[in-house]
């Protein structure tokens, strides 16, 4: 088991760290959201802090909204996001409306982006990245290919490092992948993802942590993001209990935003 072609394909085939998203979709639960932007100064120029929680009823789910506050233009007046970031995380992580019939199968659940558009589009290539790291992306110039980091073609660029450490009271195999440190400039060029590293339970081999940091200038857009997930179990099934992101972006004809968030997940329930 302790060998890197081993810890790839299990990277490559797992399915637990996507199962434990989709668990989300079948299970009541509370979350308190904290969203910060930022000017080029890091000084803070809007946020959302609030605390909801879902609702699980009849195979039907909703977003009840307990509390909030924000500051600056977070909201435009008609209360619609005047960030993408916020309108990215809010799209992840709150139920527009009642929203009936899914399940937590993963099998034949293949995220595409086929027949999307727009905000629907870019979840879904967030999915790809979050839930597939290693696979090609498709409908993202310049860098699709480059994120696939077991490729022939790609993985000489990284070292691929196996260790065994303590995670939050769990022995876990620590699988890190890290862009090389002696890459020339023109190979610099083709790295996105400069590391990922999963931490895996040791006895069950289900992922219980996954950090990234990825980030790439192509001229009409640029990013610079890290985020992290950290996992915990209710009953029999893995759930994401925190979700950070820190990213720095911009794309052509759109204003460059800075942004910070944190979803802290508790109190899961199957009311």
């Amino acid at each position: 088991m302790l060998n890197v072609p081993g810890f790839i394909e299990r990277v490559k085939n797992d399915t637990t760290f996507y199962k434990a998203f989709k668990n989300l979709k079948v299970i009541g639960y509370t979350a308190l959201n904290d969203i910060r932007m930022s000017d080029k100064t890091g000084g803070e120029i809007a946020s959302l802090q609030s605390k909801t929680e879902q609702l699980v009823k009849n195979g039907c789910r909703t977003t009840k909204k307990l509390e909030e506050t924000t500051t600056g233009d977070i909201y435009d007046e008609n209360k619609n996001w005047n960030y993408y970031t916020g309108e990215l995380y809010a799209g992840l992580m709150f139920a527009k409306g009642t929203i009936c019939g899914e399940n937590n199968i993963v099998k034949g659940s293949e995220l595409s982006i086929k027949n999307k558009k727009g905000i629907d589009k870019h979840k879904e290539q967030l999915k790809m990245l979050f839930f597939n790291p290693g696979k090609k992306i498709p409908g993202i110039p310049f860098i699709g290919d480059k994120i696939a980091i077991f490729d022939d073609d790609v993985a000489p660029l990284y070292d691929f490092v196996i260790d065994m450490a303590d995670y939050q009271g769990q022995l876990c195999y620590v699988f890190t992948v890290k862009a090389r440190a002696d890459l020339t400039k023109s190979q610099k060029n083709d790295i996105v993802i400069n590391e990922m590293v999963t931490w895996f339970n040791s006895s069950s081999l289900e992922i219980v942590a996954r950090t990234y940091d990825i980030s790439y200038d192509a001229a009409i857009y640029d990013f610079n993001v890290q985020m992290e997930v950290q996992m915990d179990k209710f009953e029999d099934l893995l759930v994401p209990k925190l979700i950070r992101y820190n990213g720095n972006w911009h794309a052509i004809f759109k204003k460059r935003e800075r942004g910070v968030f944190t979803a802290t997940l508790f109190d899961f329930n199957k009311k």
